[in-house]
């Protein structure tokens, strides 16, 4: 029996799921670590991972990031605040919002928080706030967009030519004028891209790295000394949601990563990473009871709570975005061919709109009222999406930490009950 079917039994018996909180996502905080430490084991010493918090902004999930080693990047004031609220300090964070107001670039240069400028705009208020704060200790460097093209999703795509982020690499003039930005600004000491997301193979993540640090040793060479000393080569590691193999594996990364662009494994830049899917998605699930269940069509429809509000990306883009599910009885017994019929089922969430389907047409052991669904590798962008968890009052999230044989739950996120607003009424 592997973890996660120890999981959903463990929860079961422990009544984690009831008749107010009908569906839960779960963080493996053991499995979390030792993914963690995968990624560390992976590349040399001069690298630093960060972990990007839109990910799973969790203040308990990024205690436990903290704790195993790994910074944060922030794309929104919110993470910001949610990240000092776990406990991050200054130089742990990197703020990378393609939107940042004058108030974002003020707190970031006044309290020596790290930032990605994304064009030349914020450039110009930069300079008016690094001659107020010259003394600022934050690393600041350009996001560039090196335009070498796109994955598989065009919506997770950010390397194309007429990407929303960053700085246009190969337009007209631009690499030219990006070096003589650099040579009058000593206090730019940083270069970054973010080339891959879900849907990018590899070697065009490679690409993007291997553009900047290039870019790189042309500035440096060009002012005469190292002025750049950091390359933030983004995140992006694709995960595979079709197995339970992990796979591209971090390591399977860094060795393509060395092939292409060995400079950044001597040690000579420090190499920083923000890899967020790729660390949170296998180490959580959710788990969903079966409320009814109805045939229309010839198709066997089971009904659960977690939809939309909790599985946005795959409702509305299911082709970009498939999840794989498991049935459990309602005593944690895993529904297989061998002791269920087997036949087509869509599996639904509660939101009133057509496509709020987990999964559609999927041959699977049939469903009864008061089973359980378990949404596999949800452990990010998932359950902890940033919809008001108190219009989502059968929606908690739960930690799991323990051996198999002595899991414990923690209670990490759960909002009032209609019950609990009713009674302060």
């Amino acid at each position: 029996m592997i973890r996660k079917q120890k999981i959903i039994q463990r929860a079961i018996a422990a009544n984690v799921i009831d008749s107010n909180l009908t569906a839960v996502g779960i963080m493996d905080f053991d499995s979390l670590k030792t993914t963690v430490d995968d990624a560390y084991a992976a590349f040399p010493s001069n690298f630093f991972h960060t972990f990007a918090v839109k990910a799973n902004a969790l203040v308990q999930v990024l205690k436990a990031l903290k704790e195993y080693g790994m910074g944060a990047e922030v794309a929104s004031p919110g993470e910001l605040l949610i990240a000092l609220q776990a406990g991050y300090s200054s130089e742990q964070i990197i703020f990378d919002s393609p939107a940042k107001t004058l108030d974002d670039l003020h707190t970031c240069i006044k309290n020596d928080i790290s930032l990605n400028i994304d064009n030349l705009q914020e450039l110009a208020r930069i300079d008016k706030l690094m001659s107020e704060y010259p003394e600022s200790k934050s690393i600041i460097g350009f996001r560039i967009n090196p335009q070498i093209g796109g994955g598989k999703i065009s919506s997770t795509s950010t390397a194309t030519a007429t990407s929303k982020f960053g700085y246009a690499l190969a337009d007209g003039n631009n690499r030219q004028e990006l070096i003589n930005i650099y040579k009058q600004r000593p206090w730019l000491k940083s270069l970054h891209t973010h080339t891959g997301s879900q849907g990018c193979e590899l070697e065009l993540m490679a690409r993007g790295v291997k553009a900047i640090t290039e870019l790189a040793e042309e500035i440096n060479d060009s002012i005469g000394h190292q002025q750049i000393e950091r390359l933030d080569i983004g995140g992006g590691l694709p995960v595979n949601f079709s197995s339970e193999e992990v796979t591209p594996t971090f390591k399977e990364y860094a060795d393509v990563l060395e092939a292409a662009v060995p400079l950044i494994f001597t040690g000579k830049y420090q190499v920083k990473t923000e890899f967020g899917r790729a660390i949170a998605a296998k180490n959580g699930v959710i788990i969903t009871r079966v409320e009814y269940t109805k045939n229309s069509g010839g198709r066997h429809i089971a009904t659960t709570h977690a939809g939309a509000q909790i599985l946005t990306r795959t409702a509305f883009l299911p082709k970009s975005w498939p999840l794989r599910v498991s049935g459990f009885s309602a005593d944690g017994i895993e529904k297989t061919p061998e002791n269920s019929e087997v036949v087509t089922t869509d599996v639904a969430g509660p939101c009133c709109f057509a496509g709020d389907l987990i999964c559609v047409n999927q041959q699977l052991p049939e469903l009864a009222p008061n089973d359980y669904v378990l949404v596999h590798d949800t452990g990010g962008y998932y359950f902890s999406n940033h919809f008001d968890y108190n219009s989502l009052p059968r929606v908690g999230v739960y930690a799991v930490s323990g051996n198999d044989d002595n899991l414990q739950f923690e209670c990490i996120r759960r909002a009032d009950t209609i019950e609990d607003v009713l009674n302060k009424m």
